[in-house]
């Protein structure tokens, strides 16, 4: 402003930037530290959300749209357009969640709304690629079912090539010499190994969101107990610095991208105010009802499967859920950029008002929406509720405290949390905790086969972390002469 718009494209929001250097490290921190427990246990829901969830938002939004925004006349938009906008306005913003939900008071609502984040910006980026090849004059029943037989392919093998890249650091650090003992190879090796199975799944065309996903949740699993201690204290917090970095470079990004003097021009000189008011009203309508459209019948859904009344989803819960998923953040930006613009410039007056509305609903969702979200949740669950939800539902962060000392071959000891845990002692809790389930199962074969193999807590030995350390001994030994 201070230059009169001169310098007005210092930072351009570039879609390739954010999808190959800003949202890899996000996505990779959220699955190192994500609680693995409760992340697992609602692994069906947060399926159902984030998949089926964002096919009901991408057809509420796209039928809307349709029939709404084409009534604006704001110039020639094709039916791919219509379907491009439900794709770019179903992606929710598991960044602006992670900021306003804390893992540690609501372990339920946390794991529900950052997994369904997670799934749900893959699932709209494959639905955005797949709208872009699709060829929709000929479209036919048997091209939708191999569109959602693509989908699924897209979800498992993605799944898949970040659990090997996880599993493949976990062994070279546990198993080759030139992996192990250095904290600077450590810590190098998790992150090239975590990059590269990004970069793999994007040249391979499959989701790298899920792949970075699942390589940070099998990396804090295995890889992370097969380093010394130092590098334990590095990776964690170098995981967590870069993410915020990240977080940060995108919303100055989209802050400065706001500013951009050209799109805004075009769009005041071919349109009235009211239209460009009247277009980001009918979009931020369309998201606040293709939100409800899911998560309430979905809940109910999700609720008939559950035995355990603790379990269920609350008609609160179901409201903070539908709430912390109104915001839309730099995914929508980058597919709408993707989709309006060549190389971040658009002279075309309909594909410009599409960029600025989505600026305007990203920062009216972000601000307004998001600033609202933990009055909300304090309103709806007062804090005697969330200390009970905490305690009752919650386990420990993931990693685990390096200080932990676990302990081995008990029966009474989870191996995942490494503390001893009291049996049931009345009919009522062991009967809401049956001993033989899908995650008994699952430790058993863990610890028969899996972290012999791949490391893991408790089947690492101990090995001193660095020179520093090494030394501690020697200058205790000094002091006692």
């Amino acid at each position: 402003m201070v230059s009169g718009w001169k310098h007005s494209r210092i930072l351009v929001f570039s879609e390739d930037l954010f999808f190959i250097y800003l949202l890899p490290p996000i996505i990779f921190n959220a699955g190192f530290q994500v609680k693995k427990k409760q992340f697992f246990r609602n692994f069906m829901t947060i399926t159902l959300f984030g998949a089926v969830g964002t096919l009901i938002s991408f057809t509420v939004i796209s039928l809307g749209a349709l029939g709404l925004i084409s009534r604006l006349n704001i110039g020639s938009l094709e039916l791919g357009d219509y379907l491009a906008i439900g794709a770019i306005f179903s992606a929710t913003d598991s960044v602006c969640t992670l900021q306003v939900l804390n893992q540690d008071d609501t372990p339920l609502l946390y794991s529900l709304v950052f997994g369904e984040g997670v799934v749900n910006d893959a699932t709209s980026v494959v639905l955005f690629n797949a709208i872009q090849n699709f060829d929709l004059p000929n479209f036919s029943s048997i091209k939708f079912l191999q569109f959602i037989g693509n989908f699924l392919y897209l979800f498992g093998t993605s799944t898949f090539l970040g659990v090997g890249a996880g599993l493949l650091s976990a062994y070279i650090i546990k198993k080759l010499y030139f992996g192990r003992h250095s904290t600077d190879r450590e810590v190098s090796i998790m992150m090239l190994m975590a990059y590269l199975s990004y970069m793999l799944a994007e040249l391979l065309d499959l989701s790298g969101i899920l792949t970075v996903f699942f390589c940070g949740i099998v990396m804090s699993h295995y890889t992370w107990h097969n380093v010394t201690e130092s590098s334990r204290v590095t990776t964690k917090h170098a995981f967590a610095t870069l993410s915020f970095i990240s977080e940060t470079f995108l919303f100055l990004y989209v802050g400065m991208d706001a500013l951009d003097i050209e799109k805004w021009k075009i769009v005041g000189e071919t349109y009235s105010p009211m239209k460009s008011i009247a277009l980001s009203s009918t979009i931020l309508l369309l998201v606040l009802v293709s939100r409800a459209a899911f998560v309430f019948p979905l809940s109910l859904l999700a609720n008939l499967t559950k035995k355990n009344q603790a379990e269920k989803i609350s008609i609160k819960q179901q409201v903070i859920i539908w709430w912390a998923g109104l915001m839309r953040g730099a995914v929508s930006i980058a597919l709408a950029y993707n989709k309006f613009t060549r190389s971040g410039h658009t002279q075309l007056p309909s594909n410009a008002i599409m960029i600025t509305s989505t600026i305007t609903v990203v920062l009216f969702s972000t601000m307004v929406f998001g600033l609202l979200t933990k009055p909300w949740i304090r309103l709806l669950i007062p804090a005697r509720h969330l200390n009970r939800e905490s305690s009752a539902l919650s386990d420990p962060p993931s990693p685990k405290s390096f200080l932990e000392t676990p302990i081995l071959n008990g029966s009474d000891v989870d191996p995942d949390v490494g503390v001893g845990i009291r049996r049931p002692t009345s009919l009522r809790l062991l009967l809401s905790s049956p001993t033989r389930s899908v995650h008994h199962y699952w430790r058993k074969f863990d610890d028969a086969f899996m972290r012999p193999m791949f490391g893991g807590r408790g089947f690492v030995p101990f090995v001193p972390g660095s020179p520093t350390e090494r030394s501690v001994p020697l200058l205790q030994g000094n002091d006692h002469n």
